[in-house]
């Protein structure tokens, strides 16, 4: 029987089957196959289900994945986690305050959807909050990633804007929505699609920082059709499997320019006659993106995972 996991518990996973849902576990030796990720199967996968002697469901086998979203475990005896897999777009959630997501933070999510081929949307949620002069918050975030060839769809649960767009964008797609704790991820999902009720969280006074409401990640079947994938949220983002030499590969505005550089092995920090340093002094690389490559280039000698690092 072949299925498509819906959701990780850890120790069981919700599985489709054509329009029903069933509970299974992994077989002893899938537990063995894949030492250097956390989780051998993820939330997206194709799998192969035999029936045990009790009845049970087992998983014995993960068909090939066409692309994952993946990063650095905060399990330091594991190297990484599989975020989803079998994606056809990643939205990542962003809001400027209440909580904060940083350029660094957008940067690497961008950075390794890249990496996977995986297309990125940014929707700047709670823009009811951002008006009048805090308009500029979302305005500098579109700039620089309208710069560079992102697209961004302002969105705000509580006024309604944005959501006829937002289910264009994930209508009849396998999408991934990810972001920080208390962007409002929940709310959006439950206001495009009710049917689902999930559950929405506050943001602490004190830290302006939201508080999980999400546990595992867990696809979701919408009612105008398509699925979305709906993550815990995440604190940090660290890269995986990225040389110095290939990450500006992965910031496409450098990408275009770094064959004119004069050394073909530039790392853009200081070596002369540098096309992607000129492109920062004249705007075409926006100096946000530029600080958030060195900072990267900095974390891969950093050596393991630290999450304060990668916010």
């Amino acid at each position: 029987m072949k299925g498509r996991i819906l959701k990780s518990t850890g120790s069981f996973y919700s599985v489709e089957i054509d329009d029903q849902v069933v509970t299974a576990k992994l077989k002893g030796k899938l537990r063995l196959l894949d030492q250097k990720n956390t989780n051998p199967v993820a939330v997206g996968d194709t799998v192969e289900l035999v029936l045990g002697k009790k009845g049970e469901y087992l998983i014995e086998y993960v068909y090939e994945r066409k692309n994952y979203l993946i990063r650095r475990s905060v399990n330091l005896s594991k190297q990484t986690h599989i975020i989803a897999s079998n994606i056809d777009q990643a939205l990542l959630i962003v809001t400027p305050v209440y909580p904060e997501t940083s350029f660094g933070f957008i940067d690497r999510f961008l950075v390794t959807c890249e990496a996977y081929s995986i297309p990125a949307h940014l929707i700047l949620n709670k823009s009811d909050l951002f008006v009048g002069e805090f308009s500029e918050l979302l305005e500098g975030i579109e700039y620089v990633y309208h710069t560079v060839g992102y697209p961004t769809l302002r969105t705000s649960a509580l006024e309604g804007t944005g959501l006829d767009e937002l289910k264009t964008l994930l209508k009849d797609k396998i999408s991934l929505l990810s972001g920080h704790s208390g962007v409002g991820k929940s709310s959006l999902i439950n206001a495009i699609s009710p049917g689902l009720n999930l559950k929405t969280g506050q943001i602490s006074d004190y830290h302006f920082k939201g508080t999980h409401t999400t546990t595992f990640a867990e696809m979701h079947r919408l009612s105008f059709g398509g699925y979305i994938i709906d993550t815990p949220g995440i604190k940090g983002f660290g890269l995986v499997d990225m040389t110095p030499e290939e990450l500006s590969d992965y910031f496409p505005e450098m990408f275009r320019l770094k064959a004119n550089c004069r050394f073909n092995n530039c790392l853009h920090i200081n070596e002369p006659d540098c096309a992607v340093r000129a492109g920062v002094e004249e705007g075409t690389v926006p100096e946000t993106r530029y600080h958030s490559y060195l900072s990267m280039l900095e974390e891969e000698k950093a050596g393991p995972y630290r999450v304060d690092e990668y916010q």
